[in-house]
């Protein structure tokens, strides 16, 4: 019997958890109200009825929360305090490694620019990870340390009002063609990052492409992609979220995605639009199997697609089973703990609940999180990481009696 004390005790991953959306709701009422940012309430009650709902309309009902919380996430300061406490609300419920996304670009003005907000962002979690690591049971080895790394969004697309940054951007660019001027911003994003990490020891981990999928393809941003790739940043990509399997056909050829966000859509047949495309069944196929043959992990968010796709009724009926049947490698995420309401721990134990996941299968889904992320140290330091997490793994296996049930 897989209990929730076992899924809380358990070391665990989040790598597909976006900065912007898992504030803590007093922390955004409290930044608002220093910030004078206008909230529809001042009240956590009021936040959740209006904003931060447990089900959703729409995916543009989802994403409404972010404009408040971007909002109050526009000083040093500010994220700072964002990036520490959710570090430390991983850490509470025995997370021991996070990848934590946003785009930079959305709070970057004439009064902060991208490398600040990085520095700043890093300064958070590295205070929480230090106060962490100096505990006595992990100093002795008792347990294994909390680690961290950061993904940089760039965004498929932009339009005035998304941030000061992307204003003057367009301004300048006012002649060319507004797909050309998002993916300079993509390299630009690129650009900065490895300044952050090779300059000032920021731990950029990844490269990440994020919003509206349909009428925005990847390729408009490969020649970021490539220069990520040629910088050892590594690559993720959300795809098939809101579109189809030629979406996450795009992140893996033309961005070289070693991880896929979401990939709610790779087995349907339906989603695929290209007419030269005649044999869809063939075209998934070939897909999922390049996938699976590649170990290109699927960053799988259960609660977050059932707020924000209607015709998924249930959650037994997610394509996560389609993923397990062919052998993908799958990790669970979050996506966004203040949005969707969640962590760590309910999402796998939704996944347990919901397709009846046996212990060896939870702990082959917990490790994956592990071996496939985008450590910020040498491979030799992540394995010997990595391998303190087994470790750890086992003993709280032991120490439930699972070890016997495998």
């Amino acid at each position: 019997m897989i209990s929730r004390d076992f899924l809380l005790s358990i070391p665990k991953t989040d790598v597909h958890l976006h900065l912007d959306g898992s504030l803590r709701l007093s922390t955004l009422i409290e930044l608002a109200q220093e910030y004078n940012v206008r909230l529809p309430s001042y009240t956590e009650e009021g936040l959740r009825e209006t904003v931060f709902k447990d089900k959703y309309a729409s995916l543009e009902e989802y994403l409404a929360g972010f404009a408040y919380t971007t909002a109050v996430m526009q000083s040093e300061a500010a994220l700072e305090r964002v990036a520490y406490e959710l570090a430390i609300d991983n850490q509470n419920e025995g997370v021991r490694y996070i990848e934590v996304r946003f785009a930079p670009q959305l709070h970057q003005h004439r009064h902060m620019t991208a490398i600040n907000v990085l520095k700043s962002v890093h300064k958070g979690f590295e205070r929480a990870k230090r106060e962490f690591n100096t505990q006595p049971a992990v100093v002795s080895h008792e347990e294994p340390q909390f680690e961290y790394g950061i993904i940089v969004c760039a965004m498929r697309m932009f339009a005035r009002g998304f941030s000061e940054y992307f204003d003057d951007l367009l301004s300048v660019h006012a002649h060319s063609d507004p797909r050309q001027v998002f993916g300079l911003a993509s390299q630009e994003l690129v650009r900065a990052s490895v300044v952050s990490r090779d300059e000032f020891g920021v731990p950029v981990v990844g490269f990440d492409l994020a919003g509206a999928e349909n009428g925005y393809p990847a390729d408009d941003h490969k020649e970021a992609y490539s220069l990520a790739h040629k910088n050892f940043i590594q690559k993720t990509v959300h795809a098939g979220e809101a579109y189809g399997p030629e979406s996450i056909f795009q992140a893996i050829t033309d961005c070289h995605a070693d991880r896929i966000g979401h990939g709610f859509y790779l087995f349907n047949p339906d989603k695929i639009s290209d007419p030269t495309i005649a044999d869809r069944e063939g075209y998934i196929a070939d897909l999922s199997g390049y996938i699976a043959d590649r170990r290109i992990t699927i960053e799988v968010c259960l609660t977050s697609n059932m707020q924000t796709n209607p015709e998924l009724r249930t959650l037994s009926d997610h394509t996560f089973n389609k993923m397990r049947k062919a052998k993908l490698s799958v990790t669970f995420c979050t996506d966004n703990r203040l949005v969707s309401n969640t962590t760590v721990t309910d999402e796998l134990e939704k996944a347990v609940d919901a397709f009846g996941i046996s212990s060896r299968e939870l702990k082959n889904y917990v490790i994956y999180g592990f071996k496939r992320s985008f450590f910020p140290r040498t491979y030799l330091e992540k394995r010997e990481y990595v391998r303190s997490i087994i470790d750890y793994y086992e003993s709280m296996e032991k120490k439930f009696g699972l070890d016997e049930a495998k």
